[in-house]
């Protein structure tokens, strides 16, 4: 769960914090730019979460951030038609290199929930649909 806990670094000069907060940014703008990913879900039980646009970078990341650890949940709908199992491993990937280098946390563990699918099929048939509402 995001926690306003801040992990503390010392260093020679004083010490350093990052919030968890920052590290579930990082992690939900690397998942989101993924090829696969539709948006990013609220991690809401029993239903697929309202899509979200990059207003609330954090949305559907869950983390937690040890003294040099970190661990993130992250939930996804991915667009239909794509492999699954290969995006969940690239948002997996791409998190981890992502908040390594920018926070110099080891990340342990990345765990990747399927929380729907897009079936998005483009500005044509909204067209229609508006055609039919007049």
């Amino acid at each position: 769960m995001l926690s306003v806990q801040e992990d503390i670094i010392p260093t020679a000069l004083g010490n350093i914090r990052i919030a968890d907060e920052v590290v579930a940014i990082i992690a939900g703008i690397a998942a989101s730019e993924v090829e696969g990913v539709a948006g990013m879900s609220g991690g809401i039980a029993g239903g697929i979460a309202d899509m979200l646009g990059k207003r609330n970078l954090s949305k559907g990341i869950k983390v937690e951030v040890g003294e040099k650890q970190a661990a993130i949940d992250i939930y996804v709908v991915v667009r239909y038609g794509t492999r699954i199992p290969d995006v969940a491993w690239k948002i997996q990937e791409r998190c981890k290199q992502a908040v390594e280098s920018m926070t110099g946390l080891e990340v342990k563990r990345i765990n990747v929930y399927v929380q729907g699918v897009s079936f998005d099929t483009g500005k044509a048939d909204d067209g229609e649909e508006e055609l039919r509402v007049r």
